[in-house]
């Protein structure tokens, strides 16, 4: 299967640089997966589109101030570090620029000496591992030097950090917020309960997988990066319930529905236990969903993996339909973006 088969025109103009002051005023796109049919409103409609008995999974994960400027110690050369997966015992994966200048061996001061880095291994495309050398407390001292590691394409810089994060982010770990979640309040959150529906939470520390685009031409040959799920045995056990009484399973991101899958699968399709470890899951068109049933989403890259679960979930042409509408009707794209309601 060709990549360019999920190809389609996205004007620069759609592409949200900055929040919107209200998180639930975004605009929904609600797509039928069954015929494509399709209907438009504000974010606080999404309410009106939950059964009670259905079961709504949150990502509650927690963004990091994950970007570091520093310089090469050797040479007083400028030197960016975008923080991915912590390896344990000081260590981290992740990428670097100028990558051809960041070498192992090269070390990286960070805020005048106060945080250092030694570069341990070389990775493809900018992937190195780090050892930190520090005194303290490192995520007090990653607090104080490091940034929020915003998209590339968003080049405003953000004043207020919690717009993005979710407002029921609470495990520390991701290089990258779950954004399907940031149009939620804890308003609208109690309005969805009120109305009979299940709150659940699993964790997905974002990682390489979001930054890394596609370099192949066949969709099959490509690779997903692992990232760290946790599903808790009280969520496994609602999951298993609402399935038991026709309820659906409603996905918040991507994440979570990646991580609702892999947990499926480790399963065969059948009761969910509690599970926790690294995954890997593509989900591309022509795989079978175990778990979940409806998904809440941003809209996403040309050609991005995210296209093509979205797509897995509704037909690549109900997707891509939709998507040509939400141009036309000039819905903002990416992190900041608009939202996608598929049921």
């Amino acid at each position: 299967m060709n990549v360019d088969l999920y190809d389609f025109e996205l004007p620069e103009r759609l592409i949200a640089q900055t929040p919107l002051k209200e998180r639930s005023a975004s605009r929904l796109l609600a797509l039928n997966k069954e015929d494509g049919a399709m209907s438009h409103g504000t974010f606080a409609d999404i309410v009106g589109f939950l059964n009670p008995g259905d079961t709504l999974v949150l990502n509650d994960t927690k963004v990091i101030p994950a970007r570091l400027f520093g310089e090469k110690e050797e040479t007083g050369a400028k030197a960016e570090v975008l923080l991915l997966k912590n390896l344990g015992e000081d260590r981290w994966e992740a990428l670097v620029k100028p990558g051809k200048k960041l070498r192992r061996g090269s070390t990286i001061s960070f805020g005048n000496g106060k945080l250092k880095a030694v570069i341990e291994e070389e990775g493809e495309m900018g992937a190195r591992t780090l050892r930190f050398t520090y005194k303290g407390i490192f995520q007090e001292i990653l607090d104080e030097l490091g940034q929020m590691p915003l998209p590339p394409y968003i080049k405003e810089k953000l004043d207020d950090r919690d717009r993005y994060q979710t407002v029921y982010a609470r495990n520390e770990g991701s290089a990258a917020a779950p954004t399907a979640g940031l149009h939620f309040t804890e308003a609208l959150l109690d309005e969805i309960k009120a109305k009979g529906v299940n709150i659940a939470f699993i964790t997905l520390h974002v990682g390489l997988g979001t930054f890394r685009p596609m370099s192949v031409e066949r969709v099959e040959d490509h690779v997903m990066h692992e990232e760290y799920y946790s599903l808790s045995k009280e969520t496994a056990e609602l999951l298993n319930e609402t399935k038991r009484r026709g309820g659906r399973v409603i996905a918040v991101g991507t994440t979570s529905c990646r991580t609702l899958e892999t947990v499926g699968q480790a399963h065969k399709g059948g009761p969910l236990s509690e599970s926790s470890g690294w995954t890997s899951i593509f989900i591309y068109p022509g795989y079978s969903f175990t778990v979940v049933d409806a998904l809440i989403t941003n809209f996403h890259l040309p050609k991005s993996t995210l296209v093509m679960l979205v797509s897995a979930l509704a037909g690549r042409e109900h997707i891509l339909e939709a998507y040509r509408e939400a141009v036309r009707q000039e819905y903002r794209f990416f992190s900041f973006g608009d939202a996608m309601f598929i049921y």
